[in-house]
């Protein structure tokens, strides 16, 4: 597990290093990239934690990745569908720790998430379902724009790693 957070550290690395082609700096990595390297370091950090490996079983692995038993995060869509999630998951924890408010998360990141499907469902165009929705995609956009940051100090080695019960 670890062997994949080193490579995305590795590619973070080269992508966001000072060294200039022909003049010109490398970009910065995509956020959402940044974002998964760290929630993959995160979660690898867990499992291991958890004294869980690759060949702990893939159930074994599966449960303490996503939870168990009844799901305490649900949200009804106006699709009509229902999205639930655990909160006592690695995944979970990571979530928590990189946008501050793991509740708040999954429930402005499953709306925003399905605003097209809400447009098909309803008839709407999609400008109006996301005018509709306009406090959800500030409130995305603001735990999304955390989570970056504390993606980028943990990869870089300056953010302070969760530890405990993860």
């Amino acid at each position: 597990m670890r062997a994949r957070t080193a490579t995305a550290l590795a590619v973070l690395t080269l992508l966001t290093g000072s060294a200039c082609t022909a003049g010109a700096a490398h970009p910065a990595p995509p956020a959402d990239e940044v974002i998964k390297a760290a929630t993959r370091e995160l979660t690898d950090d867990c499992l291991t934690r958890r004294g869980l490996t690759p060949k702990s079983g893939r159930q074994r692995v599966s449960d303490a990745l996503f939870g168990t038993g009844r799901a305490e995060l649900s949200l009804r869509l106006p699709t009509g569908y229902v999205v639930r999630a655990h909160t006592d998951g690695c995944l979970a924890a990571a979530q928590q720790w990189l946008y501050g408010d793991q509740d708040r998360w999954f429930r402005t990141s499953v709306v925003v998430n399905n605003l097209g499907p809400e447009a098909a469902r309803t008839g709407r165009p999609l400008s109006e379902v996301r005018a509709a929705h306009r406090a959800e995609i500030a409130e995305w956009r603001r735990l999304r724009a955390r989570a970056l940051t504390t993606a980028s100090a943990l990869l870089e080695g300056g953010g302070t790693h969760p530890k405990g019960n993860q």
